[in-house]
């Protein structure tokens, strides 16, 4: 269930003013809420004949009838060596391809860092905790369709009830994003619940979103209200095969959001440096544990 999204003006400060933006007031329309329903590093330092045997005898697998001496019996292992295996399996790791059900298994796990919960619709429970590592803040809710911005074909006063032509955040140029073609996703704006600011999150930070099997990636573009979470452009439900009419579209649940710490590309609209980033970022967030 969508609400208009801030004015510009007030979207803007969301994300980069100390101050608080009021709360979003709107009421969405009836027809929209209808339509809707490691592994750890191995020994390289293996024996291969034999260890020594507690009380320093030789033990390992007789040959002829005596007793195969080991080799490096009594020898500690080699932190060197170790820690190579160690450093070779995370780089192993984050060569892996990223996929969606390797970044759901990552955020499987929520350590919450925010002070309370969301709802993802007015008038429904507030169930959604926003969760956290040193890399990424992360959610899973359901995906409204944002239209606003740029007045387009598909995005406009006629096909959204509740379309705004401003964006919390401008692109390179300082116009207005392009919804329909530009994907991005809508953060709520900062609270007492939680301030996307206090973990390195702002305008053009750069986002994993994933569905089904799908992994899309995505800038913040645009805040809305206060107490709801789970919306993003209708490029981005477009991209992830989720019906992306601003009256009708959206999906009620299973969109994971995964939003990387610290990170931002110079214009917002460059869907090129967006994927490119997200990939390398998206690949750190599955390599540290």
């Amino acid at each position: 269930m969508r609400v208009p999204s801030l004015t510009l003006a007030a979207a803007g400060a969301a994300l980069i003013a100390p101050a608080l933006p009021a709360p979003a007031t709107a009421v969405p329309p009836a027809e929209r809420v209808a339509a809707r329903d490691a592994n750890a590093a191995r020994d390289a330092n293996a024996v291969r004949e034999g260890s020594a045997a507690p009380d320093g005898g030789m033990a390992g697998a007789a040959r002829g009838g005596h007793a195969a001496p080991s080799r490096g019996a009594g020898r500690a292992e080699d932190p060197g060596r170790a820690g190579t295996a160690g450093r070779a399996e995370r780089t192993r790791r984050a060569e892996d391809p990223v996929t969606a059900a390797r970044l759901l298994a990552r955020a499987d796990r929520c350590t919450r860092v925010s002070r309370g919960r969301y709802r993802t619709d007015a008038g429904r429970p507030a169930t959604i905790p926003v969760c956290g590592t040193r890399d990424a803040v992360f959610w899973k809710a359901d995906l409204d369709i944002d239209c606003d911005g740029r007045p387009t074909a598909r995005c406009n006063r006629r096909t959204d009830p509740v379309f705004a032509a401003a964006t919390a955040v401008l692109g390179s140029d300082g116009r207005r994003l392009n919804a329909e073609t530009l994907p991005y996703i809508v953060l709520p704006a900062p609270s007492r619940r939680w301030d996307h600011r206090a973990f390195g999150v702002r305008g053009g930070s750069v986002a994993a979103v994933v569905y089904g099997d799908r992994v899309r990636y995505a800038v913040v573009g645009d805040t809305g209200p206060r107490d709801l979470i789970g919306e993003a452009s209708y490029a981005t439900a477009r991209a992830l095969g989720i019906p992306p009419d601003p009256r009708s579209g959206g999906v009620s649940s299973g969109v994971t959001y995964i939003v990387f710490r610290d990170s931002r590309i110079s214009a917002a609209e460059d869907r090129a440096a967006a994927v490119a980033e997200g990939e390398r970022l998206a690949r750190r967030f599955l390599a540290r544990r």
